[in-house]
């Protein structure tokens, strides 16, 4: 079977709309999809990187940007008003249920993703994070536990640095064998690549 592997967080709206996607080409083509959960924030650090947002022209820009992709895929988004917000605690949840609940990772991940830029909610606030996560099904205490976890920490740290380490410099990216595809943009690309297996 083909393999994609997919570096993504949870913050990038690019990664929302490649998240959708990229389950509809791997279903059609075949193709078992690797998540890798990591941080942008650590990979725009090492790589001298930053969002787009933070470039006004550049943000106009995505956000017309963001609508077509969304029209094209029929893939709804919206902007989250209280962006940027801050992932860590989002993505050490997701990394803890990879590692502790992988069943529940695919369900977990839509509807994080959902509460970032389907209907947007404010996981800046603490409250409203663990109250989102408890619509999720996921236990308050277990979640808690999660977030200072050692492991958890560890392997959110090590796919962030396997992903700088093989020239990601941005979410979404994908790979397809040793090749990289950076942004929504290159998904064609990803399709060719599957072909050609």
């Amino acid at each position: 079977m083909n393999i994609i592997e997919f570096y993504f967080d949870l913050g990038s709206p690019y990664s929302y709309l490649g998240f959708h996607q990229i389950q509809k080409i791997a279903a059609e083509k075949q193709a078992e999809i690797i998540w890798k959960p990591i941080l942008l924030g650590g990979v725009f650090k090492a790589t001298g990187n930053s969002s787009p947002m933070a470039v006004p022209t550049k943000a106009r820009y995505s956000m017309q940007d963001l609508k077509r992709w969304s029209n094209y895929w029929n893939i709804p988004v919206q902007m989250n008003p209280h962006f940027p917000i801050n992932t860590l605690m989002l993505m050490r949840l997701l990394t803890a249920v990879q590692l502790y609940q992988p069943e529940r990772f695919i369900d977990v991940t839509t509807g994080l993703f959902n509460a970032m830029f389907g209907q947007p909610r404010n996981l800046n606030d603490q409250q409203e994070f663990i109250q989102v996560a408890t619509e999720l099904g996921l236990d308050t205490a277990s979640v808690q536990t999660w977030l200072s976890d050692e492991k958890v920490k560890g392997q959110l740290k090590f796919l962030t640095e396997e992903a700088v380490e093989r020239g990601v410099f941005g979410a979404p990216t994908w790979f397809v064998k040793d090749e990289m595809y950076w942004g929504v943009d290159h998904l064609h690309f990803v399709e060719m690549a599957l072909d050609r297996e």
